[in-house]
C-alpha cells in the first residue's frame, strides 16, 4: 500500500516512520510513505509562498489554490495507481474503525494535510477529495490527524501485526463493534487485585462467554451509543 503525504513540514514525520511496526512494515515493503512539500509547486521566490488572506477580511490565511491543485496532480502521476485522496480538516466525516478497514482495502491513499485556516475552497470543487476529521477538535495542522490514519490503517495490512488475527476483536473492529473486553497477564495477583477465575480455568467456551457479557457492560457503561449504531 501506499501512501502520499501532501504536507509544508515532512520533518514532522521523521520520527514516526522510524518507530515499531511502521518501520518494520515499510522495511518489509508491505507500505510505501512518500512524503511531498508543497512549498516545492509554489512560485520559486525567496518565500516559497503557498498561502495568501482569505477574500472577504478574516483572521489567519489561506493555502491557495493554485499550489495545490498542481501539486496534487503531479503526485498523482507518480505512480500509475490512482490515490483515493483524502483532506483533513475538522469540518469533515469522522474517522472510524470501519473507515480505517475501508481504506486498508485501497492500494493507494493521498493525505493533504491542512495548515493556518485550511485550504481554498476551490482545492475541494477542483480534487473532489473525501474531507475527514480525526475528532472534533483543531490541531495546528493535519499531519498529527495523517499519522493517526496511517497508523490505524497500516495495522489493518496482512503481514504487519504478529497474529493476522489480532486486530479482529479490537475495539470497535470487526469481530466486535462494542468496546473490547478487559484483559490480564502476570501476575495473578497483585495489590489484592486478582486475574478472574473463569480465565484460569481452560474452558474456552466459559472464556469467550466472560468476554462477550464484560465487553457489553463495558460500552452500556462507557459508550452506550454504540448499541444503536449495531442495530
Amino acid at each position: 500500500m501506499r501512501f502520499d503525504i501532501v504536507t509544508l513540514f515532512p520533518a514532522i514525520f521523521d520520527g514516526y516512520l522510524t518507530q515499531s511496526l511502521l518501520e518494520k512494515a515499510i522495511a518489509k515493503g508491505l507500505v510505501e510513505i512518500h512524503r511531498h512539500n508543497l512549498r516545492d509547486w509554489a512560485a520559486d521566490t525567496p518565500h516559497r509562498k503557498v498561502d495568501d488572506r482569505p477574500f472577504g477580511g478574516g483572521p489567519g490565511m489561506l493555502l491557495q489554490v493554485d499550489v495545490t491543485v498542481p501539486c496534487v496532480e503531479d503526485i498523482e502521476r507518480m505512480a500509475q495507481t490512482p490515490a483515493r485522496k483524502i483532506l483533513l480538516t475538522p469540518q469533515g466525516k469522522r474517522f472510524d474503525q470501519r473507515m480505517a478497514e475501508d481504506l486498508a482495502t485501497s492500494d493507494r491513499v493521498m493525505l493533504l494535510c491542512g495548515r493556518y485556516e485550511g485550504f481554498d475552497q476551490r482545492v475541494v470543487d477542483l480534487l473532489e477529495p473525501e474531507e475527514v476529521s480525526v475528532g472534533d477538535f483543531v490541531l495546528n495542522g493535519g499531519e498529527v490527524a495523517a499519522m493517526t490514519i496511517i497508523d490505524g490503517v497500516v495495522r489493518l495490512l496482512p503481514g504487519v501485526l504478529g497474529d493476522e488475527n489480532s486486530h479482529v476483536d479490537d475495539s470497535f473492529s470487526r469481530g466486535n463493534r462494542l468496546l473490547e473486553f478487559p484483559q490480564y497477564t502476570r501476575p495473578r495477583d497483585f495489590r489484592g487485585h486478582g486475574v478472574p477465575d473463569v480465565l484460569l480455568g481452560g474452558n474456552h467456551e466459559a472464556i469467550a462467554a466472560w468476554r462477550a457479557e464484560q465487553s457489553r457492560i463495558r460500552t452500556k457503561q462507557r459508550r452506550s451509543d454504540l448499541f444503536d449504531e449495531e442495530e
